[in-house]
C-alpha cells in the first residue's frame, strides 16, 4: 500500500476532537476543544469558515446531502444545526442530559441521528419546526459512542458492549453482543459487514445480517481514549487510529498487518490518532492528531 502523508495542518483549535470529508469529498470539517467548528479545503490548506455556538468542546460533525447544512453535537448537551454559508444557527436542539458525543444525517438529511452519554439515541426532523425528537431509542444501558446511518437502519454502539441494529421501517431491533465495550463503528462499503473498535484494543469484523465475528485484527493501542476506525481502498484494507500515533493498516482478509504509518516527522505527533475519515470516492483520508489533522494519499 503507498500511502503517503501529503500535508499536515494545525487547526488552532485545541485538541480535534474529530474530523469528517463532506458527501463529496472536496472539504472536510474539524470540531475542536475550543468549541467551535472549521470549514476548511485540506488540499490547499484551507481554512473556510469557523462556526462559533456550542457552549462546550464540539464532538463531532456531518454536512448534509447537498452541503448547505452541517449538524454537530458537544458537551454542551446540544445539537446544532448550521448554515454553511453565512455560518448562522438555523436551530439548537435540547433533549439530551449528557454530552452528545456523535451525530450523523440519513440519506437525504430529512433526520439527524445523535447519540449520548446519557445512553440514549435521539432523532430529529430537521424540516420541522418542533425541537423535540421524533424519536428516542433508550434501550442502551451505558453511553453511545458511534451512530451509523445507513438506509432505513440506525446502527448504533455503545460501551455496554452491544452493537445494535434498529430496522425503523420494520420496527425490529437486532442486539450482538461483542463482549467488551464499543468505542467506535463503521461500515464497509457494500454495508455487508461491521468493523468494531473495542476498549481491549481489538478490531472486529462482524457479519451485519448473522451477527457472527468474521475477523479480528489486533497489534494497536487504544487506552481509554476512542479511536476511529474506517475501511478503506475498496473494502481491501482495515484502519485504525492508536494513542502511540501511528495508523495501523491490515489486509481485510488475512488481518496480517500491512503498514504503520506516521505523519511527517517535522512535525511532532505524540498524541494519539483519534479521528480518520475516508473520501467518498478517492484514495484518500484525513486523520486528527491532538491539534492538527493530517491529509493522506496514494
Amino acid at each position: 500500500m503507498d500511502l503517503k502523508c501529503v500535508s499536515n495542518i494545525k487547526c488552532d483549535q485545541g485538541a480535534i476532537r474529530s474530523v469528517r470529508f463532506n458527501v463529496d469529498g472536496e472539504y472536510c470539517l474539524t470540531c475542536g476543544s475550543d468549541k467551535k467548528i472549521k470549514l476548511w479545503n485540506p488540499f490547499k490548506e484551507l481554512c473556510l469558515k469557523t462556526y462559533a455556538g456550542h457552549g462546550d468542546c464540539v464532538m463531532d460533525a456531518c454536512g448534509s446531502c447537498d452541503s448547505s447544512e452541517l449538524a454537530s453535537c458537544g458537551a454542551d448537551k446540544s445539537v446544532v444545526l448550521w448554515d454553511v454559508s453565512d455560518g448562522r444557527v438555523k436551530r439548537r436542539l435540547r433533549q439530551h442530559a449528557a454530552a452528545v458525543n456523535c451525530v450523523e444525517y440519513n440519506e437525504d438529511s430529512s433526520v439527524v441521528v445523535s447519540g449520548s452519554n446519557d445512553n440514549t439515541v435521539c432523532c430529529w426532523d430537521t424540516r420541522s419546526r418542533n425541537n423535540s425528537p421524533i424519536q428516542v431509542l433508550k434501550e442502551a444501558k451505558d453511553s453511545i459512542t458511534k451512530v451509523l446511518v445507513i438506509g432505513h437502519q440506525i446502527l448504533t454502539g455503545s460501551l455496554d458492549c452491544f452493537l445494535r441494529t434498529y430496522d425503523i421501517r420494520m420496527g425490529n431491533l437486532d442486539a450482538d453482543f461483542i463482549g467488551k465495550p464499543i468505542s467506535c463503528i463503521s461500515s464497509t462499503q457494500d454495508n455487508m459487514c461491521t468493523l468494531v473498535s473495542c476498549t481491549d484494543s481489538t478490531l472486529k469484523l462482524m457479519d451485519r445480517q448473522k451477527g457472527e465475528l468474521l475477523n479480528e485484527y489486533t497489534g494497536h493501542t487504544v487506552g481509554d481514549y476512542f479511536i476511529e476506525n474506517c475501511v478503506f481502498h475498496n473494502d481491501s484494507i482495515i484502519i485504525s487510529g492508536s494513542t502511540c500515533g501511528h495508523l495501523w493498516c491490515w489486509d481485510f482478509v488475512s488481518a496480517k498487518l500491512i503498514e504503520k504509518l506516521r505523519p511527517n516527522d517535522n512535525i511532532s505527533y505524540t498524541q494519539s490518532i483519534n479521528s480518520i475519515s475516508t473520501h467518498p470516492s478517492k484514495k484518500v483520508l484525513v486523520a486528527s492528531c491532538g491539534p492538527c489533522i493530517s491529509l493522506w494519499s496514494e
